[in-house]
């Protein structure tokens, strides 16, 4: 039986950010002019470039309080709280609105960049004039813009309103209209739309380790991304489509996601599976995530 290889990709197109350097479970990065210092549970070895370098460099450091909040600590107290970025590709080219959140966050995985190349690569060899694409779990809408971009018709689905919300200010940022807002809880959606029978040529989903619906619906990766897998292999078009799975989850491996894939759809083609990574200027890699991807176009 054929097996995809495993890749490992990363970002190639990105000019307003940058990996610098990453070890000691933090990492140097740069998003526009401002070079932030953030944690990273999975740099567990040494930094590359000296700690002089690193405080040289940055403008605001994560201090974190508890496993899931802390404080943005600025080295000058004029340096924004909020910014902007974009993404350009062969196919189109997306902005982005920063912000220093309490958890960490500042409302982008630079490393999906890999996954809208995908998108938008894929949508404009579609012959449907206008293909339907589904986000799932789809935060700020990184997904959501570059498939409109493409000329896409996109429906943006997750399950916490002041994140649709700004997915809502980067669709203005972007200068692009007409992306649904669904929030609601991502495997409620999908259930109710296979009811009413709807298809889509595209649909990403990017689900968290944890999380919760509007409504306290409790969302665990292991024991749901099955059930979600099986369900929503239903809503694809059968003559022109395709699907990615990324997930972030530390003890989940891209085989896992191969079988999860297959298991759902045994007729699948065009596998590809893999890991998404971040290419530091130091010269390490850091790995943040595995993926299932595939076509029919």
């Amino acid at each position: 039986m054929h097996r995809p290889n495993i890749q490992t990709l990363t970002p190639e197109n990105w000019k307003d950010y940058e990996l610098l350097d990453c070890g000691d479970f933090e990492k140097l990065e740069r998003f526009g002019d401002l070079v932030l210092i953030r944690p990273e549970p999975q740099a567990v070895w040494a930094k590359a470039w000296p700690q002089t370098e690193w405080e040289k460099r940055y403008h605001i450091r994560f201090k974190g309080r508890s496993a899931t909040s802390g404080d943005w600590i600025k080295k000058n107290k004029n340096t924004p709280d909020r910014w902007h970025i974009s993404y350009r590709n062969k196919e189109a080219e997306i902005k982005f609105r920063l912000a220093l959140t309490s958890f960490k966050h500042v409302g982008i995985f630079p490393e999906q960049a890999v996954n809208w190349d995908y998108i938008s690569s894929t949508i404009k060899k579609f012959k449907t004039p206008e293909p339907k694409v589904l986000n799932l779990f789809a935060y700020t809408g990184g997904a959501s813009l570059i498939a409109k971009a493409a000329g896409a018709d996109t429906t943006h689905v997750d399950s916490i309103k002041q994140v649709v919300t700004w997915a809502n200010e980067n669709q203005d940022l972007s200068n692009l209209r007409d992306i649904r807002w669904v929030v609601e809880d991502a495997l409620k959606f999908v259930q109710r739309e296979l009811k009413r029978g709807k298809k889509y040529n595209g649909i990403i989903l990017d689900p968290p380790a944890y999380g919760h619906g509007p409504k306290g619906e409790k969302w665990k990766l292991e024991d749901q991304i099955k059930e979600m897998m099986t369900d929503v292999v239903k809503l694809l078009d059968p003559e022109e489509h395709f699907l990615i799975l990324n997930t972030y989850s530390l003890g989940f491996s891209s085989v896992i996601v191969e079988n999860l894939i297959k298991g759902a759809l045994p007729t699948v083609r065009n596998l590809e599976i893999g890991e998404l990574f971040l290419n530091a200027a130091s010269g390490v890699n850091l790995p943040l995530g595995v993926f299932g991807k595939f076509r029919s176009v």
